[in-house]
């Protein structure tokens, strides 16, 4: 279970990490990143789910 923030806005997440929201987008729609959606806009994205893609697609680089 993670103490801090673990929601985040995509254009947050995007910043945090310096990958397009696009890209995040791409992975909530895959399945691989979870979120929440406000009539059906992706308005909040799980920090954990993509830290674990960008780790992912770090190893693939």
């Amino acid at each position: 279970m993670s103490l801090g923030k673990t929601w985040f806005t995509p254009k947050e997440a995007a910043a945090m990490f310096g990958i397009d929201r696009k890209l995040i987008l791409e992975w909530v729609e895959e399945g691989l990143v979870r979120c929440e959606r406000l009539d059906g806009e992706v308005v909040q994205i799980n920090l954990d789910d993509l830290k674990l893609e960008v780790e992912a697609l770090l190893k693939r680089s």
